[in-house]
């Protein structure tokens, strides 16, 4: 392995069972068991399905990572993005060690400090101090190593007042504090965070995006980001991996990666289902039968036209109070809004189809891209389906014939300008 290159993956798969653990996997067991004492190759490799969460799939076997190869080298720092269900937080724990993959080999130069949930390698029971110390352990660190680093932790995650009280007895917000803290600041060659920021008020989230920055700029450590926030990874990384269905679909600079991710944000302005209902988008709850995002003038929506958000579904909950929330998010992963429709109020829901429309005026989104998330709820506190890849469109600047972001910000209103001119 050439001596800057400090993670290399080597057609690394990793293959899951559904089902509960101990329910009729023996035999499965032992078949694999007799293969491997035979020297032949795990039968269970040649089947399974890609880890698609919008379909029930026939198999018992899924892939959420396929044949994934790529290098990474000493001081990059790396964004790994995708939909949900692409594998990437399942790529990190690969990576870190938590589990081992299906096939293929991962090679490591150096410490890893990983973050991957909140609170990661903390014991319950100890104390914050306790588990400064213990994390630095397991890193490999020496107590004299991490006794040099302890007062600096403790500032940064602003928890000196507990630091001596069990974690059990965190709040979230403090646990995850101390957490990224512990991550960043110990000593480690290559640190590897996963989506912990969403957890942080946005002072801190600014403060850690602060301290990766300086780890991987300054420091010259490797750093390994999965967000969803786009913004974030344009502005921390110099690297990036798309991941789709389990496969790297792209791999590039920062950059170039996040536009090739949000191109096939960008495919799918209207969806239509014909067949039986029943198997349209959905579950027991909802079945989407069309959902679509269509230009109020013109030919293709654009700053000027404004567009028409039209919605068909199928309901099957009656007597509830039911109701259509719409949330509109760039491409940056930044909502734009949250709105919605009580369609029914006096617990008198109707089984069967509705239809729910509404507009876009003109001069409200700028040009870029952008996809609906839509919620089905029940008394506007339980969540009976949601889906955030049914809908997804451009809005093209019609001056330049493009969709470029020519001009900052999300909104781009049409304001009445008055100007006066008073004489010298």
């Amino acid at each position: 392995m050439d001596k800057n290159i400090v993670i290399k993956a080597e057609n690394i798969s990793k293959q899951y069972r559904l089902g509960q653990v101990g329910t009729g996997t023996i035999s499965h067991d032992l078949n694999r068991f007799w293969h491997k004492i035979r020297g032949k190759e795990d039968p269970y490799l040649k089947i399974g399905e890609t880890n698609d969460r919008s379909t029930k799939g026939d198999s018992d076997y899924v892939w959420s990572l396929r044949d994934i190869n790529f290098e990474i080298e000493q001081g990059d720092a790396v964004g790994i993005i995708g939909r949900n269900g692409a594998g990437k937080s399942t790529l990190l724990k690969l990576l870190s060690r938590v589990t081992k993959p299906t096939t293929g080999s991962i090679y490591t130069k150096g410490r890893i400090a990983s973050l991957l949930e909140v609170g990661t390698g903390f014991h319950p029971e100890m104390t914050g101090r306790e588990n400064i110390f213990l994390n630095g352990a397991i890193l490999g660190m020496t107590r004299k190593e991490i006794t040099r680093k302890f007062d600096e932790i403790v500032d940064f995650s602003g928890v000196e007042r507990y630091i001596d009280t069990p974690v059990k007895r965190y709040s979230s917000g403090m646990y995850v504090r101390l957490a990224f803290a512990v991550a960043a600041h110990l000593e480690s060659e290559i640190l590897i965070v996963d989506e912990v920021l969403a957890v942080g008020d946005a002072e801190f989230q600014k403060k850690c995006l602060g301290k990766m920055g300086d780890v991987s700029k300054g420091e010259g450590r490797t750093v390994l980001f999965v967000s969803h926030n786009m913004a974030a990874v344009k502005e921390l990384c110099n690297q990036g991996i798309l991941l789709n269905q389990g496969r790297i679909e792209y791999k590039g600079s920062a950059l170039e990666t996040v536009i090739e991710y949000q191109k096939g944000r960008n495919s799918n302005d209207s969806y239509f289902y014909e067949g039986n209902i029943e198997n349209a988008i959905g579950n027991e709850n909802i079945r989407v039968k069309e959902f679509s995002v269509k230009p109020l003038m013109g030919d293709y929506i654009s700053i000027e036209s404004g567009a028409k958000v039209k919605l068909i579904f199928y309901n099957n909950r009656p007597n509830i109070n039911l109701d259509a929330t719409f949330e509109l998010r760039s491409t940056d992963e930044v909502v734009v809004f949250h709105t919605g429709s009580l369609i029914y109020r006096n617990l008198d829901s109707k089984i069967g189809l509705h239809e729910v429309t509404f507009d876009l005026p003109p001069h409200l989104l700028n040009a870029g891209n952008y996809y609906f998330k839509i919620i089905f709820g029940e008394n506007q506190r339980y969540i009976l389906f949601e889906n955030d890849n049914l809908v997804s469109f451009s809005v093209e600047n019609k001056a330049i014939g493009s969709n470029a972001n020519v001009l900052p910000g999300i909104i781009r209103p049409d304001f009445n300008f008055i100007n006066s001119y008073y004489g010298k």
